[in-house]
């Protein structure tokens, strides 16, 4: 009993380093695309007045994106799973992701999804784009949604949760097929 709570409290640290690392990312990311916390009331007022601009869309839609698939991190895995009360499976789980943030009807398995948007190489992976996987003995049988950093959010497998991965660990290396960009900017 108590070995188990060690190996409990263990893995919820470990878990925990790993979505701050990630936040931390996303923060900095954030702060790098040009988003303020801090903002005067007479700005505020002047871009309620303005249209915003293609990169601004972008960006905005990018971080609904991934705030709203964050709100899904330990809803349960269900195979052919499509909402969040009754559990979702990977492709069930970005489907909602990109329905509810930015009206996109994304195909309902992964294998399909592999055929929308651009094609981009690992090494133009950003926020929000669709990562792709070999998980069962097939091309594109897998799909999670890219955060930077090496890491992407994703419903794994049944009896486990929507969670975050390091692409670097070498589970995910051995099995990457390549990636998608769904959101367009700039």
């Amino acid at each position: 009993m108590e070995i188990s709570r060690t190996l409990q409290g263990a893995c919820f640290e470990i878990h925990y380093a790993a979505m701050r690392k990630v936040i931390a990312t996303l923060i900095l990311a954030c702060a790098g695309l040009g988003f303020s916390i801090a903002g005067s009331a007479t700005e505020t007022v002047r871009k309620a007045e303005e249209q915003p601009s293609l990169f601004e869309r972008y960006t905005n839609a990018v971080q609904d994106v991934i705030l709203h698939g964050l709100k899904l991190v330990g809803v349960r895995y269900r195979f052919g799973g499509n909402d969040e009360a009754s559990g979702l499976d990977c492709s069930g789980f970005v489907r909602l992701v990109f329905k509810d943030t930015i009206g996109e009807q994304l195909p309902r398995t992964a294998f399909e999804m592999a055929q929308m948007g651009e094609k981009i190489d690992v090494s133009q992976l950003k926020p929000g784009d669709l990562v792709f996987f070999n998980t069962m003995r097939r091309t594109f049988s897998h799909v999670g949604i890219y955060l930077g950093d090496n890491h992407f959010l994703h419903a794994p497998r049944t009896g486990a949760e929507v969670r975050v991965e390091n692409m670097e660990d070498s589970y995910w290396v051995k099995r990457y097929n390549g990636a998608r960009r769904i959101i367009r900017g700039e």
